[in-house]
């Protein structure tokens, strides 16, 4: 096939589909897309005016790119504003965690685990403490019986463990290695 030479472009001056997709740098088939969304208008089937395309072409490029630079800062904004949020929260979990109305859960562990090495210990500690007094027994049924109220106690003193707002306040000082100001005196699970 013969290429034709067009000498002079005028204002009516018509390109084919696959003419005016080599110019714009795309597929035919975009160009016929183009044409079916109204973006690019054709002087009839298959044909365009190529000053009034590259026109149209040029339009939607430019408005393409004011959309995506107004959709940008339009995230940029979001992103900015997302953030700021973020770090209030961090902040306000912060407070809460230094006035003690919330606790890191290693805070909690970190007192859980002293208590149960408290009771670790009272438990332990009982086969000394009965050896001697059992030693002197010798009905099995006196034995339980006072094995019976040291566990009752030991229980006992368990459950008088009471929540210490200040322990919690003293360990987040502590982690972040400030000095506790309000009290500094040691602290016993079973006071």
């Amino acid at each position: 096939m013969a290429e034709k030479r067009i000498d002079k472009i005028s204002k009516n001056t018509e390109v084919s589909t696959t003419e005016l997709a080599a110019i714009f740098g795309l597929t035919a088939r975009r160009v016929q897309q183009m044409a079916q969304d109204g973006t690019l208008t054709t002087s009839r089937r298959g044909r365009f005016l190529l000053c009034e395309a590259i026109q149209q072409y040029t339009d939607f490029q430019a408005k393409g790119r004011t959309q995506s630079n107004g959709d940008l800062e339009k995230e940029k904004l979001a992103a900015e504003t997302s953030v700021k949020k973020s770090n209030a929260v961090i902040e306000e979990l912060k407070v809460n965690e230094l006035q003690g109305s919330m606790h890191r859960a290693e805070d909690v562990e970190s007192i859980t685990t002293d208590l149960i090495y408290t009771f670790r210990g009272m438990l332990l500690a009982l086969p000394g403490r009965l050896a001697v007094d059992t030693a002197g027994m010798s009905e099995p049924a006196e034995v339980s019986e006072l094995i019976r109220k040291e566990v009752y106690t030991i229980m006992d003193d368990l459950t008088q463990y009471q929540y210490d707002s200040q322990k919690y306040k003293d360990r987040v000082r502590e982690r972040m290695n400030w000095e506790s100001t309000e009290r500094t005196e040691d602290y016993d699970t079973d006071e």
